[in-house]
């Protein structure tokens, strides 16, 4: 048989290794700061300085002024760009790594083009440089893992296309019969993340940076989350077990385990994954029926994840002698140790019996972080330590080291894991508490938020332990890096693959048919992947009665539009829900006055939905008219002047920023023309005058109710002259706006009662 000389394309493998070491670190660094905010809020102040130096050095062109002051520092942009960092720099940069590096080995040949190898990296990073800056601006949707605007979603979908070009033609020009398991998990991580990331992202743009999604309410909700679970399930999981399928072998010189459930495992996880998004939507307006979907699929995935435990671990039979002493497999061992915990774990939170305690609160952070940094982090890790010396041809500069920073990472774990678990259990039992007189044991929020912080300590002393392991791997690296030498093009052969029948051939198994034929598979694998979703979300979509109308429910008002972006912009969504759930304790502590829990009508002008996924602070979706406007303009200034000891970061740019007004208007038309919101012809010509009377209105509240804050503004006038901006056509007036309508149109006479 005739054997063909190739090379393999090392270079490429170098520059997405690079990339995942430099952004595992700067992730890790932003959920670090994340961690330190929520228990010390005033490190904006303490970083940059109080309110007057912070002008006085915007005035004179310090950065740091100007930080501070519009905000890029404030915890809901750190956070955001946190996960974003994690997910798409991080994760998806060591899936790119290894991939480029397996495929060419398992397929016997160089990728398809060495053009689209390298404008799939710097397309990609290029998009990762967009998400930081803008997310620092608070250009961002507010969706969960998709907050990227329309221009950074269309960059990476160019970017994901070019990938699969590259991929599908390396496949094409294979020299192996047969596609390996890791291969399949590629292929349907391609397929899953082009179909929720198209579907997720179909939104209308009012202009370059600002786009409203073309869904609503409980239809974005369903969505969503059908985005953000198998976000989880397409980029955290699906591609890592194709990484897991090829570097575990090869690091353990073992066979896998089973060839039979590598194929009941890749079959059955990709098709019931699709089904369980609605179980973060558990109690909420969500239809029933897509709740008891989501719940049931969701119990149904132990089996094939731990499947592919199960496979991944068994591998290692004959072979714990070297896990005691390889660093590798033990980063390998722990995570999927801990992919088999969170993929267990996870299951049960979706059960309603203990979704009701768990959700909204920290339990689901450590839950998230359990697969984030034990799953995720620990593969990438020993991925980088097994490619380092084939790479350079050299040995690991310190196994000790390596084993330095396995320790720390799997210490950083527990500290940061269990504690939030604590915290978790913690709030949502005390959230629940009643005394014998049928009153909220614990009716003041901060509460709940003081009898936590003790934990939160704890979780940022397990992630200073986790970045410190980090920071040893940089050490090792670079000085294995110093002490080879690296080799762009690897010289291999192997034979020529004579042209395949694509008839089955008698006595072949189906998979085996199916393996040597890629478009086959593809197809399969789609069709495995689209029937969950397209189950539970045309129907939802279509079927009026799932989303009943409130007639009581009104468009917002220009200036309280303006407001929930200003809402979006800041990512309060990531500390606060919109989301009142059937429960006495909720009704209580959050609509008392009118014992109502959150209904599928109310949201129907909501886009994007607001529903959040942890409080931090108490939910807002009844916040209208609870306080005073002079409440929420010193509230926002500091928090701690309104509620002693909360950990609410500061927002005083809100408090100095002029409104921009100049899109006010095509809001309303973009609401009107797509979306088909009720606002007539003379609402719209008539808007900055509507914005500018419900401004006045809060203005003269806030002055009757505050003396004190007029007296400031007037003396800011005195200084300031002509440059002085009215209070009222301050971004916080629009704010306050927007939070005091929250929950106003629902009012009722028969008070219903709301079940335990």
């Amino acid at each position: 048989m005739e054997t063909q000389k190739f090379n393999y394309d090392n270079n490429i493998v170098r520059a997405f290794l690079y990339a995942t070491i430099v952004f595992a670190v700067v992730g890790f660094l932003l959920g670090l700061t994340a961690a330190l905010m929520l228990f010390y809020p005033e490190l904006p102040e303490f970083l940059f300085g109080t309110d007057d130096t912070t002008i006085q050095s915007l005035r004179s062109g310090n950065i740091q002024g100007l930080i501070s002051t519009n905000g890029a520092f404030g915890f809901g942009r750190i956070r955001m760009l946190h996960t974003s960092a994690v997910i798409f720099a991080f994760v998806c940069n060591a899936f790119f790594c290894g991939a480029y590096y397996s495929m060419q080995r398992l397929l016997k040949t160089r990728m398809w083009s060495d053009t689209l190898s390298w404008v799939h990296f710097w397309s990609w990073q290029f998009m990762i440089v967009t998400v930081v800056i803008t997310f620092l601006m608070g250009i961002n949707t507010s969706k969960e893992y998709a907050e990227h605007e329309w221009p950074i979603d269309i960059l990476i979908t160019l970017s994901w296309v070019i990938f699969g070009i590259n991929m599908f033609g390396t496949i094409a020009k294979r020299r192996v019969r047969h596609l390996y398991v890791a291969i399949w998990f590629y292929i349907a991580t391609w397929l899953g993340v082009a179909l929720l990331h198209i579907v997720n992202n179909i939104e209308v743009p009012l202009n370059f940076w600002k786009s409203y999604s073309a869904y609503a309410g409980v239809k974005d909700a369903l969505v969503q989350w059908w985005y953000g679970h198998n976000a989880v399930a397409f980029v955290l999981t699906t591609p890592i077990l194709g990484l897991m399928y090829y570097f575990m072998p090869k690091a353990a010189d073992r066979p896998v385990f089973s060839y039979k459930l590598s194929i009941i495992h890749f079959w059955s996880l990709i098709f019931v994954y699709l089904w369980a998004g609605p179980h973060h939507l558990q109690y909420t307006s969500l239809p029933g029926w897509a709740q008891a979907l989501g719940t049931g699929f969701s119990i149904m995935l132990i089996a094939p994840s731990w499947g592919g435990m199960l496979n991944g671990l068994l591998t290692l039979r004959g072979a714990w002698d070297k896990v005691r002493v390889d660093p590798i497999l033990k980063f390998f061992v722990v995570a999927i140790t801990c992919y088999g915990m969170a993929t267990f774990e996870g299951p049960l939170l979706a059960t309603k019996t203990l979704n009701k305690i768990g959700h909204f609160t920290d339990w689901v952070i450590g839950h998230v972080h359990l697969g984030a940094l034990g799953w995720n982090g620990f593969i990438a890790f020993g991925i980088v330590y097994y490619l380092l010396p084939i790479l350079w041809r050299t040995k690991l500069w310190s196994v000790k080291l390596a084993n330095w920073h396995f320790w720390l990472g799997t210490l950083g774990i527990i500290f940061y894991a269990i504690p939030l678990y604590i915290a978790g259990f913690t709030q949502g039992l005390m959230w629940k508490q009643f005394n014998p007189d049928g009153t909220l044991m614990y009716k003041n929020w901060l509460d709940t938020v003081t009898a936590i912080i003790p934990y939160y300590k704890l979780r940022f002393l397990g992630g200073l332990l986790y970045i410190s392991g980090a920071l040893l791997m940089v050490v090792n690296v670079y000085k294995t890096i110093k002490s080879g030498s690296f080799q762009k093009d690897v010289p291999a052969e192997a034979p020529a693959l004579a042209s395949i029948s694509k008839q089955r051939l008698n006595g072949e198994p189906v998979h085996l048919w199916m393996e040597r034929m890629p478009v086959v598979l593809s197809v399969g694998a789609f069709i495995a992947l689209a029937i969950g979703g397209a189950v539970e979300i045309i129907p939802t979509l279509t079927v009026k009665s799932n989303v009943p109308e409130l007639s009581a429910v009104k468009p917002y008002s220009p200036l309280e539009l303006e407001g929930r972006d200003l809402y979006i912009r800041e990512g309060c969504n990531s500390c606060h829900s919109q989301m009142i759930r059937p429960f006495r304790d909720e009704v209580v502590r959050f609509d008392s006055k009118n014992g109502e829990y959150s209904k599928a009508g109310e949201f129907v002008y909501d886009r994007p939905f607001l529903w959040g996924s942890k409080r931090t602070g108490p939910d807002l979706q009844r916040q209208g008219n609870r306080n005073p406007d002079s409440w929420h303009f010193k509230h926002m200034y500091n928090p701690r002047v309104t509620s002693a000891g909360s950990i609410m970061p500061r927002f005083p740019w809100l408090i100095s920023n002029e409104l921009d007004r100049s899109e006010m208007v095509n809001k309303l038309k973009l609401m009107k023309n797509h979306f088909d919101v009720p606002y007539t012809k003379a609402q719209i010509d008539s808007a900055d005058t509507w914005a500018n009377n419900q401004a006045k209105a809060i203005v003269k509240r806030i002055y009757s109710e505050a003396p004190d804050i007029k007296e400031q503004v007037e003396n800011e006038q005195k200084v300031k002259g002509d440059k002085f901006v009215p209070i009222e056509n301050r971004e916080i007036i629009a704010m306050i706006a927007y939070l005091q309508r929250l929950g106003v149109d629902i009012k009722t006479t028969n008070v219903q009662t709301a079940s335990n």
